[in-house]
Parts: C-alpha cells; sequence; structure tokens
C-alpha cells in the first residue's frame, strides 16, 4: 500500500462510525429527522411555542413516504445506490412496516385528540402514491413535486397552531419548496446512470452535472438575495437573516456533488440542511434571541 492510500485510509473515520451513519440514511431514521427539523425551525422563527406533537407526526409521515419510496425507487437504486438497494431488499419490509404503523398512529393521535387540519395527514399518502405513479419520470416535475411536498410542512405548523396566513408562515413554506428542489435536483447527480437505464428525464441527465451544480448555485443565491430583500424593507424579522447560514451551508456542498460521491454525502450532508438550520436556529433562539 502506498504512503498516499495509507494517509486516505487514516483519515476515513471508524468502521464502526460508518455503519452507523449508513444505518440513519438507509433506514430513513436521518430523512425522516430532517424533515421534522423543519418544524422546529418553522415554530421558532414565527414566534411560537415548540411542542413535541407536530414534530413527531411529520416524523411519522416521513418515515411512511420516504420507505415507500425506497421500494419504488428499488430498480434504480441497484444501479445507483447498491449499498441502499440491499439494505431494502434485507430489511425493507420491518422499516415499511414500522413506516406505516407510525404514519397510522400519527393519524390516529390527530384524530382523537381533534387536531385543527387532521385531514391535511392523508396528503402523505398522496404524495406517496402520485410518486409511484409516474411523477418522478417526468422531467423536472418530480424535483418541483418533492419540493412542494416539503413546502406542506411549515404550511401545517400554520395550521396546527392556527397560523396559518402567518407571512412568517407562509414564507418559510415558499422557501423550503424552493430549497428542496435545488437539493432534489443535486440529489440526481448521483443517479445519472440509473435514471439514463430505466428512462428518467431529470436536470443532470439533460445537462450533466456541472451545468446542474451552476444551475443549484444560482437558484441558491438568488434565493438567499430574496431573505436579504425581505428582510431589509422589514416585511420579516432580522432574525430570518439566520437562513444566509443554511445558504453558506448550501453554496459549500453543491460544488461538491458528482457521480461518485456516496449516500453519507447525499444522504448525510445533503438532507442534513434542514438538521443543520433547526439546530442553529434552537442554539440562537437559547442564547441570542
Amino acid at each position: 500500500m502506498s504512503t498516499t492510500s495509507a494517509s486516505r485510509e487514516d483519515r476515513r473515520p471508524p468502521a464502526w462510525l460508518l455503519g452507523w451513519l449508513r444505518f440513519l440514511v438507509h433506514s430513513n431514521l436521518f430523512i425522516s429527522l430532517s424533515a421534522a427539523s423543519v418544524v422546529v425551525t418553522t415554530t421558532v422563527l414565527a414566534g411560537l411555542s415548540l411542542e413535541p406533537l407536530p414534530f413527531c407526526i411529520v416524523f411519522a409521515a416521513a418515515m411512511f413516504v420516504y420507505t415507500v419510496n425506497r421500494f419504488t425507487d428499488l430498480e434504480e437504486d441497484r444501479e445507483n445506490v447498491p449499498r441502499r438497494a440491499a439494505f431494502v431488499e434485507r430489511y425493507g419490509l420491518f422499516w415499511l412496516a414500522l413506516g406505516v404503523g407510525l404514519y397510522l398512529g400519527a393519524i390516529a393521535v390527530a384524530v382523537v385528540l381533534e387536531l385543527p387540519g387532521a385531514g391535511y395527514l392523508l396528503l402523505p399518502a398522496v404524495v406517496a402514491v402520485s410518486y409511484t405513479l409516474g411523477i418522478k419520470r417526468v422531467f423536472l416535475v418530480k424535483n418541483l413535486f418533492v419540493g412542494l411536498a416539503w413546502a406542506v410542512i411549515p404550511l401545517g405548523v400554520g395550521v396546527y397552531y392556527e397560523r396559518l396566513f402567518a407571512l412568517e408562515v407562509l414564507f418559510l413554506a415558499a422557501h423550503v419548496g424552493a430549497m428542496i428542489t435545488v437539493a432534489a435536483a443535486v440529489f440526481d447527480i448521483k443517479d445519472i446512470e440509473g435514471d439514463r437505464e430505466q428512462g428518467i428525464d431529470t436536470l443532470p441527465t439533460a445537462v450533466g452535472p456541472r451545468r446542474t451544480r451552476l444551475a443549484a448555485q444560482a437558484a441558491n443565491a438568488l434565493v438567499a438575495a430574496v431573505v436579504v430583500a425581505v428582510v431589509s424593507v422589514g416585511v420579516l424579522d432580522a432574525r430570518f437573516l439566520v437562513l444566509l447560514a443554511f445558504h453558506g451551508y448550501v453554496g459549500c456542498y453543491i460544488p461538491f456533488a458528482s457521480r461518485d460521491r456516496g449516500p453519507l454525502f447525499y444522504g448525510g450532508i445533503v438532507d442534513g440542511e434542514h438538521v443543520f438550520l433547526a439546530a442553529l436556529v434552537v442554539v440562537l433562539e437559547w442564547t441570542v434571541w
């Protein structure tokens, strides 16, 4: 083994840590945490009181949707993410049962407690079915659809707290929707080979990884400029400038998105953007604001 190879091996995290990180990504626990983190960010920035119930409901709904998605994307994943496909083939039924159980449990709790907008909990099932029936095969529509699905999370927080039309809630819904659309396009870079084999048109298959990264970075900068503008004219509180840290995070990972990046990059770093933002918002809420 060369000195360079040995040095690289020394810099790699321990095998047990990599194993746990892959487990969190492949089991959808981390992406569900990321979706639930949007609840935290929305609640704090909108000046609402943090409660565990909406966080748990969104976590359960995300677990259901993404576990179903792992089965619908299994053919592409055998080419794009073989380790994740192997995980699904071996343990998928258990996680599917868990996801369905959590989702049905969330619906039951919402109905029993007569939560505002309980009927909207049917939307995750609609999202899962619509994606399965072919939305993922329509050029760019898949990305917009995923962004729209995530934009519902801040709106759901608004419904729960009966503040649906608060400017903070509406802006965060638009912001989350736009940035998840960008992240979805970046995610497609790793899936180029499998998507081409399955006849799925995406931005990276159409224009290539480099132009996709440039488009994603331009969109990231544009949305960041909108954040600055709405705060500058007094539409939103200065606390919303914390979103610029989020855009900095996104801007840092976009240049490294490539076909040879593994699931820990996409499922950990890219999917971790909202975990990062929620953690930062909570820290600032406790120490500065």
